[in-house]
């Protein structure tokens, strides 16, 4: 078996030692994982017979991502590149069944283009002087409505905020000033402007035929939602009637500390401002769909203000003016999202799911919840007319390729295989999911990878990776931040486990971290750790490193003053003092909830689990890592981490990113990203006298 060893100096040549004769093989790094196509964003046909898809590439000399455009017909027949120019192209819209829209750069800027599917030339639709966050095509193809960001107190908003952006661009001062929260927001400071919806009028050749409508005239709030929303935030009815969107208008600096997001109802013409849907609830609404036939509207909606982590469930009212109600408070999982199938039989949803993430078929009737697709990572689901489910997938040793499950319920069909070289010429690890008793006696989950070609005559390091949130999941998902088998393929075996406050296990387990993040969590990670060592007698358990970033981070400074059990620690973007982190970071509400209440209201809270305190027990190589750019773990943790592991005399390093914000999204910095972690956990985790 052929090993492909890669040094950093990158070029298209090693990139492509992936790609070698096919009887060759090598253990997949991370210089496999860059070359892989990332699809996204699958939009069926009207008809359902085909599906247009976005396709991020890894960029290396420009080290950015490029996206384009892919046709796939849905029964797999076919698979093709639609657009080829060197822009951005993302966001396919199916204005009917043989014309795409969507948004590129190749103007300049970010506005909405439209090609016919079957061949010709982009042509460019909209030429609004600002850049278009994200867009819909209304109904009958009457209008675009348009996601814009905005000076919301202009009267004008469109010219206003180009003009006011001009003045601001020719100022020769630097200085910004704030009257109040957000200054700034996950990685850009804030200027006051607002993202609104806007109609854009269509003619009958489907190009604009007016000026755009702010449908949220004055509203200081924004949709698309801050900072990762788009056009799930808002529907547009069917007779293109009242678009319905969700947003949170709070009023002044409230709106760090609220999640209070609400529906909220306008008409399409502009004629009367936006009410209020969801008074009653002050805790977070969002996800709005109308049916196909508009007599209903199905949302999302937590329970408790202030907890962003709180569970989703799925509510449905008639519309207009009817009572909402919660259609799955049986049902124990939290989706993110919801489409009706086209005859608004079925709400289809996907949601984590016991180490997975599962598409799940609801009925509107009564609510009674089916698990349709149940392992690995099911997303996206797109019902069909003739009754089949377009979803994406992807699990620990794919990325995400595009299926169709048949109508009477076979196994899906894959349709796409953008991958399928590259996987044939890497070798994975092996993986099982696994369970133990972990704290309070609950069953606990975790992944158990090996290390790729394990020779069973041989002891292996292994390499123990710790999720963020920390209501999240490391799910049987190919992670292009956190992928395990980077780890496998350099000769770890591989741990993760979800401990107490993970999702996809019911609200309970997720609420068990609140106020116990140094608790339940850190003896689920030893009982896991104790748990693996003792199935698998071939780990040595003096060779163990441990790594995690955001509170995967902030676990990894907790454990560097509890236990001395690790050979080394990775910190990346972890916090070190929870009092101070409450005083750096901006979305104000996360501390709140999870350590129960301000500083000054309950100090115990937030110091009970400070890694801070416990600095005088650090002893472990530890290796720092952080961006500039991350303004939800701030910057000065990492440097203060670094500066105490310094002061104490433990052998330390620190990796800093000036470019960079809460993840590493540049290929060549994830690649450096890798090559520095694998280099200080090797450094570490080799056997005394090895010369490896």
């Amino acid at each position: 078996m052929q090993r492909c060893f890669l040094n950093f100096v990158i070029t298209s040549a090693i990139v492509g030692c992936a790609l070698t004769a096919a009887a060759e093989t090598h253990p997949f790094n991370v210089h496999d994982m860059v070359a892989m196509d990332r699809i996204g964003d699958h939009q069926p046909s009207p008809d359902g017979s085909m599906v247009a898809f976005v396709v991020t590439t890894m960029d290396l000399e420009a080290n950015r991502g490029g996206r384009n455009l892919w046709l796939a017909a849905t029964d797999g027949s076919v698979v093709r590149q639609l657009t080829t120019h060197g822009s951005s192209d993302v966001s396919p819209r199916w204005a009917d069944a043989r014309m795409l829209y969507f948004l590129s750069t190749r103007s300049g800027s970010s506005q909405v283009w439209r090609m016919a599917v079957d061949g010709g030339e982009a042509e460019q639709v909209t030429e609004v002087p600002l850049d278009i966050e994200a867009f819909k095509i209304g109904p009958g193809g009457k209008a675009l409505y348009l996601g814009l960001k905005v000076f919301a107190d202009c009267e004008d908003p469109v010219p206003c905020t180009v003009e006011r952006l001009e003045i601001e661009a020719a100022r020769k001062t630097t200085g910004m000033v704030f009257d109040q929260v957000f200054v700034r927001h996950w990685d850009f400071w804030k200027d006051g402007r607002r993202n609104h919806v806007f109609r854009l009028a269509l003619g009958e050749d489907g190009l604009p035929s007016g000026q755009p409508v702010d449908l949220m005239s004055g509203v200081d709030g924004d949709c698309p939602t801050i900072p990762w929303g788009g056009g799930e935030d808002w529907t547009v009815s069917p007779d293109d009637a009242t678009v319905v969107y969700t947003a949170k208008v709070v009023g002044g600096s409230e709106e760090a500390w609220s999640t209070d997001y609400d529906l909220w109802v306008v008409p399409t013409d502009g004629s009367s401002p936006a009410t209020k849907l969801t008074e009653a609830n002050r805790a977070w609404d969002a996800s709005p769909v109308f049916s196909p036939d508009g007599t209903k509207l199905a949302y999302l909606a937590m329970t408790r203000a202030g907890y962003e982590a709180d569970r989703f469930r799925v509510l449905i009212m008639d519309w207009p003016g009817g009572e909402p109600r919660v259609l799955t408070e049986a049902w124990d999982r939290s989706p993110r999202a919801i489409v009706w199938s086209p005859d608004g039989a079925w709400l289809y949803a996907s949601a984590d799911n016991i180490g997975n993430h599962s598409i799940f078929r609801i009925d509107p009737s009564n609510g009674a919840v089916q698990a349709l697709l149940t392992r690995h990572t099911n997303s996206g689901p797109r019902p069909l007319a003739d009754g089949r489910l377009l979803f994406a997938r992807d699990k620990l040793t794919s990325p995400v390729e595009l299926f169709v499950r048949p109508a009477d319920g076979g196994d899906p069909i894959q349709i796409t295989d953008l991958n399928g070289d590259r996987l044939a010429a890497v070798d994975f690890g092996s993986y099982t999911q696994f369970s133990f008793a972990g704290a309070h006696g609950d069953e606990v989950f975790g992944y158990f990878i090996e290390p790729v070609d394990r020779d069973p005559g041989k002891n292996y390091p292994l390499a123990f990776l710790i999720h963020g949130g920390p209501q999240g999941s490391f799910d049987d998902h190919f992670h292009y931040r956190w992928n395990p088998q980077i780890y496998a393929g350099h000769g770890y075996a591989v741990v993760m486990i979800d401990f107490h406050g993970s999702t996809g296990y019911g609200q309970a387990f997720t609420d068990a971290i609140n106020g116990d993040w140094g608790g339940a969590p850190f003896e689920d990670l030893m009982k896991g750790l104790d748990d693996v060592l003792r199935r698998h007698s071939w780990i040595d358990p003096d060779r163990v490193a441990a790594a995690g970033a955001s509170f995967g981070g902030y676990m990894i400074n907790w454990i560097q003053g509890k236990t001395d059990r690790f050979a080394a620690l990775v910190c990346h973007d972890g916090n070190l003092d929870e009092t101070m982190a409450y005083f750096n970071t901006e979305e104000l509400w996360f501390p709140e909830w999870e350590h129960g209440g301000t500083p000054w209201a309950n100090p115990e809270g937030y110091a009970k689990h400070s890694p801070v305190r416990l600095v005088g027990n650090w002893k472990t190589p530890e290796l720092v890592i952080h961006g500039a750019l991350d303004y939800r773990v701030v910057d000065t943790q990492g440097l203060a981490t670094f500066n105490a592991l310094q002061r104490r005399g433990v052998p330390s390093q620190l990796l800093y990113y000036p470019d960079e914000n809460h993840w590493v999204l540049k290929p060549l910095n994830s690649i450096q990203w890798h090559e520095v972690v694998l280099d200080w956990m090797d450094r570490w985790t080799q056997p005394a006298g090895s010369e490896e």
